[in-house]
């Protein structure tokens, strides 16, 4: 699988084990990630990353910040991304299993690097489901690409 990987400046200590982990998976990797922990902006990292999965350029991407908050929403921008922000094994497996999620977001602050490591593992193997899930999923694709229209808008029903 082609994994596209970034992080910002906190997440670089985090992104370093994770490539170490992707090698030993045998995954290919796209790294879109800060290289030095100086000050690095997490929209810069983590629009390559969604570029990269919504073109198909990579099968997935994985985004590491301080708390994954700010990866999440700025992935999320992207069309065809479906980003999770992941702080559990229970988050990571659903996140695949009944969302779709095509990158998971994760914090370098406030998850330990055991967790993440069976995180990633778990995530990366777990399937989605399908079925009432992608009734669901297939929506919001539906309203992405409707809404990246331009609109005309109606005048108001009384007229003005």
């Amino acid at each position: 699988m082609k994994i596209a990987v970034g992080n910002d400046h906190r997440g670089l200590g985090v992104k370093q084990r994770i490539l170490g982990l992707m090698a030993e998976l045998g995954h290919e990797v796209l790294d879109f990630g800060a290289t030095s922990p100086s000050s690095a902006d997490y929209p810069d990292s983590a629009l390559h990353v969604g570029e990269a999965v919504g073109t198909g350029q990579a099968d997935r991407g994985l985004l590491i910040c301080a708390t994954g908050h700010g990866m999440c929403i700025a992935a999320n921008k992207v069309a065809g991304v479906r980003a999770a922000n992941c702080r559990d094994m229970i988050d990571a497996e659903l996140s695949r299993r009944h969302n779709d999620a095509n990158v998971m977001c994760l914090s370098s602050d406030l998850i330990g690097e055991d967790l993440i490591d069976r995180m990633v593992r778990a995530w990366l193997v777990t399937e989605f489901e399908g079925g009432r899930h992608a009734r669901r999923v297939d929506k919001i694709t539906a309203y992405e690409k409707h809404s990246s229209k331009p609109r005309v808008h109606a005048p108001p029903p009384n007229g003005d």
